[in-house]
C-alpha cells in the first residue's frame, strides 16, 4: 500500500539531518542543530450557571515557541552582526538597538536523503533574544566549540513544496 501521495515509492519518513536556513535571501553557514518548532495555545475554561457541573474549553492565546540555532564557532559574523542589531555595546547612547531592521524572516529547508527539497517553512519577524558567541572552555575536553542564537517570533507556516518524486533503482 502506498505511503506517500506523490512518491509512491516511499516508505519511511523524511530524517532530521538533511537542512539549511536562510535569511536575507542566502543560506546561513555551518548550522547545525535547529530546535523543533512548536506551539501550544492556552486552554480557557468557562461554565454558564445553569450547566451541570462541567466546564466547557475553549481556544485562548497561542505561542510559538523560541528557535534556537547552533553551529560552530568560525569567522563567520552571520550571528554576531544580527545579534548586534538587537543590542550593540558600545554603540553610544540611543544607538544600542537597529529599531529600523532587527526582525528578520527566515527559512527552513528539509531535504530527503537524495538532497531534493521535501518541506520548507517561513518563520515570520525573528529577532535575537539570546546570543551565546563562545561556549564554556575546558583545555582537558574533546569538543567544537559551539555559538547559539535564541529567536524569539511571531509565527511559522508551512511553504507549498511538491513532494519530490524520488529515481527508482532497479537491481
Amino acid at each position: 500500500m502506498a505511503q506517500f501521495s506523490v512518491n509512491v515509492h516511499r516508505f519511511d519518513p523524511y530524517k532530521n539531518f538533511k537542512f539549511r536556513v536562510k535569511w536575507d535571501g542566502r543560506y546561513v553557514a555551518g548550522i547545525a542543530k535547529v530546535s523543533a518548532l512548536s506551539r501550544s495555545t492556552e486552554v480557557v475554561t468557562h461554565r454558564s450557571g445553569g450547566d451541570p457541573s462541567t466546564e466547557r474549553k475553549t481556544p485562548g492565546q497561542t505561542k510559538y515557541e523560541t528557535i534556537t540555532l547552533e553551529r560552530g564557532v568560525t569567522h563567520d559574523r552571520d550571528f554576531e552582526q544580527w545579534a548586534s542589531k538587537v543590542w550593540n555595546y558600545g554603540a553610544g547612547a540611543g544607538a544600542e538597538s537597529s529599531l529600523k531592521d532587527f526582525r528578520k524572516d527566515i527559512i527552513i529547508e528539509l531535504y530527503n536523503e537524495a538532497g531534493q527539497l521535501a518541506l520548507g517553512y517561513a518563520v515570520h519577524r525573528c529577532w535575537v533574544s539570546k546570543y551565546q558567541a563562545l561556549p564554556e572552555l575546558d583545555a582537558s575536553a574533546n569538543a567544537i566549540a559551539i555559538q547559539t542564537l535564541e529567536l524569539q517570533h511571531e509565527g511559522w507556516e508551512r511553504i507549498e513544496i511538491a513532494e519530490p518524486t524520488e529515481p527508482v533503482i532497479e537491481v
